[in-house]
């Protein structure tokens, strides 16, 4: 049970300083001059989110199979109960706040709400595709030949998540957005 609680303050520490980087520091001025639009800010965060949290699991389930302390499976009355289901959650959450407009921009929300929903949402993804060869086999294939295709489905979403996002904005040159505008 202690290893719930650990990735639980673990995943909160992790999205508090996602977000902090992104709300009142020089990066975050830089993300939100380079990506003026507040659906394509919210899949950047949720891209990076999805990729850092993907390491993250990978880095923890590798720990957990080398015996490396203070990891280990979460189990409850005997049963191994995978990270999906906590991706699932959040994903349902985050779904659900969205459908009530909550972070969305279509009305008052706070930058911070929307920001927050995106990395939750990337988070929630992370979790459930990580574990997609389980989907597909039903049955735990993680390390196994059958468990590259979480690795392929996450390599297919991340890239659409990073292309949505990361495309052109992002790379514009300054010099340019100023001309265009002055037009």
């Amino acid at each position: 049970m202690a290893y719930t609680w650990f990735i639980l303050l673990l995943t909160i520490a992790g999205t508090a300083l996602m977000l902090l980087l992104v709300q009142g520091t020089p990066l975050g001025q830089v993300v939100h001059e380079r990506i003026p639009d507040r659906p394509r800010r919210r899949l950047f965060v949720a891209s990076v989110s999805f990729f850092l949290t993907f390491a993250g699991v990978r880095a923890v389930v590798f720990a957990v199979l080398h015996n490396i302390p203070p990891f280990h499976f979460i189990e409850h009355s005997g049963r191994h109960i995978h990270h999906l289901v906590f991706g699932i959650i959040i994903l349902l959450a985050v779904g659900y706040g969205w459908l009530a407009d909550f972070g969305t921009g279509e009305d008052d929300s706070s930058i911070l709400l929307s920001r927050l929903m995106s990395i939750l949402y990337g988070v929630g993804a992370a979790l459930t595709l990580d574990e997609f060869a389980l989907w597909l086999n039903l049955k735990d294939v993680y390390w196994s030949p059958e468990g590259r295709s979480s690795i392929d489905a996450v390599i297919l979403f991340g890239a659409l998540l990073a292309a949505s996002a990361w495309g052109f904005p992002l790379f514009q040159s300054r010099g340019k957005s100023k001309r265009k505008n002055q037009s």
